[in-house]
């Protein structure tokens, strides 16, 4: 009966017993701490044992579950011989080839530089990263080592249990995830940080933080710039405002001057229409001058209200960018964005008595100021100019350009023919200072005199000859042959007959066929 008893007892300490094999991983708890060593429990007959340097301090703790490798069921001493470090490098590696296989990435610590690469600690696992691969050009050593980074694995060596790593796809997907994320949380109307990385005629590319945005040049200020490079650099780092997002065409409009107060806001009641200012030239064009009259305002004064008299054709005669000078306020267009600015109506308006002061008729003293191909235009006075056509130079003789008679800064004689106030406009005349010849010349030259004459000009219409001195006649193509037409010359004497005369046109008509 005993023998019976202690078989039964025998076989029940036996099954509860764990079947342990060497090279597996098993669970065990931490029994007791030595200075050395740590007692495990493994369920088995006889407690493990394992170095204590294989814990960190966080595990060492009585009763703690973990898991071991058994390297020996039971050595000469009947302990069993356990190791954390290997059962944890096992877990380690099994992880790393399912990474591998999945395309996944892990996480491992930079321990030392060698030749070609660094060395990476993977959980236990020895890893070995490249320098092509490392993405770490630039970096100082200390600035990465000790430190961790996410890896792709691109090689796994399975008898040394190693594997060769690559922080360039991590990079890649980071910034993918990184810009993602931007991408949900940007909004239009928030405010982001962001840095200038390229500047170009209209405007600059700023990264937000993996993504790009446009900066247009006309959304840098709310004064008026030429350039880019006037409100930004590269490198700064600005605060804009998203304007648009386009996440289809990866596209965000950006604004920096939106996030500073709309200076026309209340420009209505800052320059009122009459008021008197003072402002700054800031940009010259054909057609007139943009003044700023405060920080992001301009106004244009245009050319023909910079002066009641002179004939300005082009700003920069009087005015260079950087000069200060007082305007009146003609319109405002808030909407438009627009201000119409005035010097002349600064002055009297000396149109308004021209007509009295210079009745025509009446002989005046001028200095050509400038010449046009219809004319001559002179400065009669301080305030006024008129012009000489010229058919109004001389009676008799043809004036191709005024040019040919007159010149610059000349000072003359004229007699006012008409005075337009409203068009701001006199007629001047020179040969009205002497009587009128062509009476007298039509009595010299009757029809049919033939007479000898100077080819002056010959044109597609006729040949222009000299009679006497100031006087000239035109001989049409018509009345003379055509074969003599292309051999004609200046200084060649021709023999003329008059057919027309017209006193009033002030022309003599004459045919070379007598």
């Amino acid at each position: 009966m005993t023998t019976e008893v202690n078989s039964e007892m025998q076989n029940l300490y036996n099954e509860s017993i764990k079947v342990i094999r060497e090279n597996e991983v098993v669970l065990g708890r931490i029994a007791a701490i030595k200075p050395k060593e740590v007692l495990i429990d493994v369920g088995f007959k006889s407690e493990g044992i394992v170095s204590i340097v294989e814990f960190s301090k966080q595990d060492l703790e009585i009763g703690r579950e973990l898991e071991f490798l058994v390297e020996s069921v039971e050595n000469d001493a009947g302990i069993i011989e356990l190791s954390r470090e290997k059962a944890i490098h096992m877990h380690g590696w099994d992880k790393v080839v399912k990474l591998a296989k999945d395309g996944g990435f892990i996480e491992g610590r930079l321990t030392k530089k060698i030749k070609g690469g660094f060395l990476v600690d993977c959980a236990g696992i020895e890893g070995f990263l490249p320098l092509s691969l490392s993405a770490f050009k630039g970096v100082a050593d200390k600035d990465i080592l000790n430190k961790e980074f996410k890896f792709k694995v691109v090689k796994i060596n399975n008898l040394r249990r190693s594997i060769i790593l690559s922080r360039r796809e991590t990079i890649q997907k980071e910034r993918e995830m990184s810009r993602d994320k931007l991408w949900q949380e940007l909004k239009i109307g928030g405010v982001y940080s962001g840095v200038v990385k390229a500047i170009t005629d209209f405007g600059a590319f700023v990264d937000l933080g993996g993504i790009d945005g446009l900066l247009h040049i006309t959304d840098m200020s709310w004064s008026k710039i030429s350039h880019p490079s006037e409100a930004v650099a590269l490198g700064d780092k600005i605060e804009v405002m998203i304007l648009n997002l386009d996440r289809e065409a990866s596209r965000i409009s950006l604004g920096l001057k939106q996030r500073m107060p709309d200076p026309w806001s209340e420009v209505e009641t800052k320059f009122s229409v009459g008021a008197k200012i003072k402002g700054k030239v800031v940009n010259m064009v054909p057609y007139g001058i943009f003044v700023e009259l405060d920080k992001g305002i301009e106004g244009l004064v245009h050319i023909s209200e910079i002066s009641w008299i002179k004939r300005v054709s082009s700003p920069n005669e009087m005015f260079a960018v950087g000069d200060i000078v007082e305007t009146q306020v003609l319109t405002v267009d808030k909407g438009a964005r627009r201000i119409s600015l005035s010097l002349k109506q600064l002055e009297q308006n000396p149109w308004l008595e021209a007509e009295s002061k210079y009745p025509i008729g009446v002989t005046v003293s001028g200095k050509v100021r400038g010449f046009a191909e219809y004319g001559a235009f002179v400065e009669i006075d301080s305030n006024l100019e008129g012009m000489i056509h010229v058919s109004d130079i001389s009676w008799t003789k043809r004036v191709a350009q005024p040019s040919d008679v007159l010149k610059k800064g000349q000072k003359i004689e004229v007699v006012v023919l008409s005075v337009d106030s409203q068009n701001r406009r006199i007629a001047l005349g020179m040969k009205q200072l002497q009587p009128n010849p062509w009476p007298e010349i039509a009595i010299k030259y009757p029809l049919d005199t033939i007479l000898e004459a100077e080819v002056i000009n010959v044109t597609d219409f006729g040949v222009f000859v000299k009679l006497e001195e100031v006087l000239e006649g035109l001989i049409f193509t018509n009345e003379i042959d055509k074969e003599q037409i292309p051999i004609l010359k200046s200084g060649d004497k021709l023999k003329v007959k008059v057919i027309k005369m017209d006193v009033e046109q002030a022309k003599i008509g004459l045919s070379a066929k007598i």
